[in-house]
């Protein structure tokens, strides 16, 4: 079995992106199983918090463990959507063991969005510095993660995916372009608090440019630019253009 791990920054489409790899035949997918190691380490006031932290295993060290034992089992490809900023005190090691993709999403767009649920969000909240040195741990020792940017990705799905299933080497199929709308079985408890917007959904949206930025928010942006102009350098492009 190969295990994918996706590490994206927090309103970046990763649940589309899970939901799309969720409609393979060969594939099983786990929605952000190191949430709960994330809130209890942390101490992050996120909306549901205390469920959160019933609900799942809040011991990351146990969770990985359990993640790469279950890729010795089938189906084909255990997809992991996982939160960059989740990362924190845990071995990076494992990484080395699984297949990896950066989601991305220009802050401009990003932070916006962000801050409705975050409204005092800071640099680590994005993800973006810990995508970035994630990446370039794994870059350093040869391996190639995939770098997916949201907007490319919604620009041209198919061909995006395309060259992404040909990076992970699996076979792409039409049927990750679109999914039954509402809640499913995979979510975690926290979907109702995040995916009110991807349960609407029946698959990619088409790509529409945010014209306005808030002025409070340029500081942040500031911190965040850099980071995310650093990866998105080696971003899958659409195939066309917008």
């Amino acid at each position: 079995m190969k295990v994918v791990c996706l590490w994206s920054g927090p309103r970046n489409i990763s649940t589309a992106l899970m939901y799309s790899f969720a409609e393979r035949d060969d594939t099983t997918v786990v929605d952000e199983p190191l949430y709960g190691h994330f809130l209890r380490v942390s101490g992050a006031a996120h909306p549901g918090r205390d469920e959160v932290m019933a609900a799942v295993n809040c011991d990351g060290r146990q969770v990985v463990k359990k993640l790469l034992s279950e890729s010795n089992g089938s189906p084909k490809v255990l997809f992991v959507k996982l939160m960059a900023h989740h990362f924190v005190d845990l071995d990076d090691q494992f990484l080395k063991r699984t297949l990896n993709i950066f989601l991305i999403r220009d802050p401009k767009e990003m932070l916006p969005s962000l801050t409705i649920q975050l409204p005092r969000a800071k640099l680590e909240d994005t993800g973006l510095k810990m995508q970035w040195q994630l990446f370039k741990m794994l870059d350093d020792c040869g391996q190639t993660p995939a770098v997916i940017d949201s907007r490319e990705l919604l620009l041209d799905p198919a061909g995006v995916l395309r060259k992404l299933c040909d990076s992970l080497e699996i076979e792409y199929t039409d049927n990750m372009l679109t999914w039954q709308s509402g809640p499913r079985k995979e979510d975690g408890v926290w979907a109702p608090y995040w995916y009110h917007a991807v349960h609407k959904s029946t698959g990619f949206s088409k790509y529409v440019a945010k014209k306005d930025f808030p002025a409070h928010l340029e500081p942040l942006l500031a911190e965040c630019k850099p980071w995310y102009d650093k990866l998105y350098k080696r971003a899958i492009r659409a195939s066309c253009g917008d």
